[in-house]
């Protein structure tokens, strides 16, 4: 894989606050460049909710309201948000929930693509008997001692999603075989079919 022939392409990671729909409490963007994540133009944001943390989603990704009191409402960071989003491709691990909520908070929002990690997987080690996460890491080790923070933090969650996006893609020889595999049907950059041929 040629990763120079990649267009700009940030890796993103949510946690909410446990409500449906979800309001945000963390987002990571995390860019790809030249097959590597670049931390040091990365973008990661706390924002306390409009309606409290649910007593479970807090013992996963451990920000309580406590936590997050003094953090700054989405309003207040959603221009530095959808900024570095910008129009780049973007990539997660069951990209449409990031897709979705990220979507719903930033209603101007339009990436120029979306990869998942999920279902790029499941054609890349078709025989896995799961596809979460901690089954990727465990499948593909990749070096995650660089990684910030801890499990179910944004900022990790989608450093771990570079890496294994990094790996797999070293699987498929061009972006366009790589965005055939990875990209939900219905989400943007998703291949067109081919139109029938007709008599005219």
């Amino acid at each position: 894989m040629n990763f120079s022939s990649w267009p700009s392409l940030l890796v993103v990671d949510v946690e909410g606050n446990g409500t449906n729909p979800p309001d945000l409490v963390e987002v990571a963007a995390l860019p790809v460049r030249e097959g590597q994540p670049d931390t040091s133009t990365a973008g990661a944001w706390l924002t306390k909710p409009r309606h409290p943390v649910t007593p479970f989603a807090a013992r996963v990704h451990g920000l309580t309201n406590e936590r997050l009191e003094r953090e700054p409402s989405w309003e207040e960071i959603a221009d530095q948000v959808h900024m570095l989003l910008g129009v780049s491709w973007i990539c997660a691990h069951n990209a449409h929930v990031e897709y979705r909520v990220l979507s719903a908070h930033l209603p101007q929002w339009r990436p120029a693509g979306v990869l998942d990690t999920l279902r790029l997987a499941k054609v890349t080690y078709p025989d896995l008997p799961k596809y979460s996460l901690d089954a990727l890491i465990e499948r593909v080790q990749p070096d995650l001692s660089a990684a910030p923070a801890q499990r179910h933090r944004a900022t990790f969650d989608a450093y771990a999603t570079a890496q294994l996006l990094i790996a797999m893609a070293a699987h498929y020889d061009t972006w366009d075989q790589l965005v055939a595999a990875a990209v939900p049907p219905g989400l943007p950059g998703a291949p067109k079919p081919e139109e029938e041929p007709t008599l005219w």
